[in-house]
């Protein structure tokens, strides 16, 4: 068990270590993008932050984006995978990735992308179940999730397959084999 935490003079409180403290690591990717990651999960097992700034530069890079960028990941449980997805897209259920482009005002000029949410219950759920690393899954959904934040979408089969094009050319740098190919 963890020592104590001093909370006020004379006064300790127990840190319960079923319960995962939040988190929060910087990633400098390089001179034009920050990645921000957030775990609301135990990290045991998980990518670090250096590997999601690595596979979110390769995003960047694989989509000839030149502007800086910068973003946050949250890894979260499925209670609040399940939470944001059902509240912004109206589906009651966790997902494995969820992306939220940053909504800037009008003639605000920042390197925002925004945000991408990671569900580490169920990556770890589809990553067994297509028996594939975890990493290699992980790498995958963030790329996935990046090209979402710079506008790439698969809503219809010409976008699709566009996006999914690029996502297996940018998986190929890291020697990550083609993960449609069992559809």
């Amino acid at each position: 068990m963890e020592p104590p935490l001093r909370t006020a003079p004379g006064r300790f409180r127990t840190v319960n270590p079923a319960r995962p403290k939040p988190m929060v690591a910087h990633a400098a990717v390089d001179e034009t993008a920050i990645v921000s990651v957030s775990y609301a999960v135990a990290r045991e097992g998980l990518p670090s932050p250096i590997s999601f700034g690595r596979w979110v530069r390769a995003a960047l890079a694989g989509a000839r984006r030149r502007k800086p960028a910068e973003l946050a990941i949250r890894i979260v449980g499925a209670r609040e995978g399940r939470m944001l997805n059902r509240d912004y897209r109206g589906k009651d259920y966790a997902t494995n990735v969820l992306s939220f482009p940053a909504e800037l005002p009008r003639g605000v000029a920042l390197p925002l992308l925004g945000d991408l949410v990671i569900c580490a219950p169920v990556v770890a759920r589809e990553a067994r179940a297509q028996r594939k690393p975890l990493a290699q899954h992980y790498a995958h959904l963030t790329i996935h999730g990046v090209l979402h934040l710079l506008g790439l979408d698969h809503e219809n089969a010409r976008e699709a397959s566009k996006m999914e094009a690029l996502e297996r050319r940018i998986l190929a740098g890291f020697g990550i084999t083609d993960p449609y190919a069992d559809r």
